[in-house]
């Protein structure tokens, strides 16, 4: 059996769920494009290929086993984009919840019943059908559990906005020792670099108390100054609009002291590197023209 753990973003990884890039079907219709990343690659003929995205999380793969950590894969689908674990579902605590996600990705769910059947079944929660949330949008953060929401009027035209206000309503219940902080992310269908598609996609902590934001991905001021004033100015890397659309902010830490990153993230790489962390670089630049990264492709599941 898998005794689940996580509790937070860093503690040492004993246990993750990794996608795959196998069989992710054909470069999809710009009508099928589940963000304006994505929409971008597919028109400009520069969307990813099966074997160079297959060969990145192999590296991804190549570090877990470094450092010891149990890699689950999910069952391959033909034809489905299966890399994005994060978006599936997540854990919390000792409880994995399953994500409500776009509809057309039900099936990836299914696809990991091989790892679900090792955990208890009354450690996985199944929300209601108006709770919609990804795991992108949730974390853990020890007391906090930090949440990225979209409360808009407009929430449904929005094929960006995934975490409505039902979510962090049902989080808030489901985990009543913990304190939930909601945030309002900027959305766009259209314009990449104006879209905080998940919360980790314009803010990410790290071990020794730091931590990485982008300020325009928040639509609320005050929302972002507390994230600043809860780390301290001196603890936090601030990307750029451009360091946001690369997806710098979702890179993911294995332990308090090592962070796996994209290669070419030269500036924050060096930036961890000054302050005593081991940065694991490989290439992920492909994957991450899906508007996904690190992240994005890990679902864990124990944490020391």
């Amino acid at each position: 059996m898998l005794n689940l753990n996580i509790n937070d973003e860093v503690s040492p990884l004993k246990a993750v769920v990794l996608g795959t890039a196998e069989s992710p079907g054909p470069v999809p219709s710009p009508e099928e494009a589940y963000d304006p990343k994505s929409l971008e690659h597919i028109l400009a003929g520069t969307y990813p290929k099966e074997a160079d995205m297959i060969e990145e999380m192999e590296a991804f793969a190549t570090v877990f086993r470094k450092y010891d950590v149990e890699v689950f894969r999910p069952e391959v689908l033909k034809d489905c984009n299966q890399i994005f674990s994060r978006d599936i579902a997540f854990v919390i605590g000792n409880k994995l919840i399953e994500a409500n996600i776009l509809p057309d990705r039900e099936q990836e769910f299914q696809a990991i019943l091989h790892v679900l059947d090792k955990i208890d079944e009354d450690n996985i929660l199944v929300p209601p059908a108006e709770v919609h949330v990804e795991g992108g949008d949730v974390m853990p953060w020890n007391d906090y559990i930090f949440i990225g929401t979209y409360t808009g009027e407009d929430y449904s035209e929005y094929i960006t906005a995934r975490t409505n206000k039902a979510a962090v309503e049902y989080i808030a219940e489901q985990f009543p020792d913990k304190k939930i902080k909601s945030f309002e992310l900027r959305k766009s269908n259209t314009n990449a670099r104006k879209n905080a598609l998940h919360l980790d996609c314009c803010f990410q902590p790290l071990g020794k108390g730091k931590a990485i934001l982008h300020k325009n991905g928040f639509l609320i001021e005050e929302e972002y100054n507390w994230l600043v004033d809860f780390f301290g100015k001196e603890n936090i890397f601030e990307i750029t609009a451009d360091e946001m659309y690369q997806m710098f902010s979702n890179v993911f830490s294995i332990s308090p002291e090592v962070v796996v990153s994209e290669r070419s993230f030269t500036r924050l790489n060096d930036w961890l590197r000054e302050r005593g962390f081991t940065v694991e670089e490989i290439p992920y630049f492909e994957i991450g023209k899906q508007e996904g990264l690190l992240r994005c492709s890990t679902l864990p599941l124990i944490r020391e």
